[in-house]
């Protein structure tokens, strides 16, 4: 009997064997691998507008940018974009993960899309602290023209030089407190670039004129003669520096180059006027056609942040008179301890069904 039949019997079954292990080796480790993460990239964008400020603040901005996964393997495909606009003594690369924080937006991006709950968006946010630890993304030339800036040239830089969808269909709009402010003062004048908003925790709503005039505030804003002054001192007053350079500045009055609302301990009624007619909730009623051409409106805030949730459900109460669509959410947290949380669950969501990913033939570039 010949044993050579039986001898290459055995060996395919073990070679068989051998190549279903590999297989099997090969397909567990797949999945093991870690989920794909998105790529961030911190670039410099000039801004004209920002030219010439008179706090000396450059006007080359840090801008961090969070590009999705396929970014970099689907070289056809563009993206809808959410520009993200940080909050007051924050910056971009605190949320981008480059300074330790209490919060990585990439990261939450990340285990967004991980978990199945968004569409890949290109996430960008510029840098907006300056001398008054933020902007307000307002125009003024004591701190430059920081609304036109995120309006137009932002978006005209990252059109031109990424992937982007070049339709306001394609762009949303949102932030975090100071960015929340930015977004619906921005937003509710430009739907022609921005299509939907998303507000988390949005401060200054109302002009905070009644704290601004406490004695103990006042004393302690008058008090600030230098910028070493400025650097020292606390929130409050430093809040009110920035606003007062946001809104209410005077070009002959070094080294800050604002009026307060108070002076020697008296209100200025021009002052405060000028900072009323910068609140969100006053500019509601001239802005309303253009408010009812966006897409979609979102925001929210915590129970616990009083004062910002009060404002919301002020803003909620208008745009319902307006008949005007939106969503409104108050929930159990304070001004930031859920805010990843309602990144995730919520703000990326919210885009993933507000944002096109495909470009609109009829729809407006800008």
């Amino acid at each position: 009997m010949n044993p050579q039949p039986a001898f290459f019997r055995r060996l395919t079954y073990l070679l068989l064997l051998g190549s279903l292990g590999v297989v099997l080796t090969t397909q567990g480790y797949s999945q093991a691998s870690p989920p794909k993460t998105g790529k961030v990239e911190r670039i410099k964008v000039h801004g004209k507008g920002l030219e010439g400020n008179l706090s000396g603040d450059s006007p080359d901005r840090d801008v961090s940018v969070y590009l999705p996964p396929s970014y970099q393997t689907d070289k056809k495909r563009h993206y809808p974009v959410i520009y993200f606009l940080h909050g007051f003594t924050d910056s971009d690369d605190k949320w981008y993960g480059f300074t330790k924080h209490w919060i990585n937006l990439p990261a939450v991006a990340d285990k967004a899309l991980a978990e199945g709950k968004t569409n890949e968006f290109i996430i960008v946010t510029p840098n907006a602290y300056n001398r008054f630890a933020g902007s307000m993304y307002s125009n003024s030339v004591t701190i430059g023209n920081w609304e036109d800036f995120v309006a137009d040239e932002l978006v005209a830089y990252m059109d031109k030089n990424y992937r982007t969808i070049p339709q306001a269909s394609s762009r949303g709009l949102a932030g975090h407190s100071m960015g929340g402010y930015g977004t619906i003062r921005i937003g509710q004048k430009h739907p022609e670039i921005f299509s939907s908003l998303y507000l988390l925790s949005p401060c200054c709503m109302v002009p905070n004129i009644s704290g601004s005039m406490s004695a103990e505030r006042a004393a302690q804003a008058e008090a600030v003669k230098t910028v070493a002054d400025l650097e020292k001192a606390d929130f409050g007053t430093k809040a009110m520096f920035a606003s007062a350079a946001s809104w209410s500045p005077n070009p002959t009055k070094a080294p800050f180059f604002l009026d307060l609302p108070v002076k020697e301990g008296q209100p200025q009624p021009l002052v405060t006027a000028k900072w009323a007619a910068n609140a969100p909730l006053a500019m509601l009623d001239q802005n309303i056609g253009n408010i009812k051409q966006l897409h979609a409106l979102a925001f929210d805030a915590g129970s616990k942040d009083a004062s910002i949730a009060a404002n919301n459900k002020i803003l909620d109460g208008i745009l319902t008179t307006y008949q005007i669509p939106h969503t409104y959410e108050e929930y159990d947290g304070d001004h930031i301890n859920r805010i990843a949380e309602r990144i995730e669950q919520k703000m990326l969501p919210f885009f993933t069904t507000n944002l096109s990913t495909e470009m609109v033939k009829s729809g407006k570039k800008k």
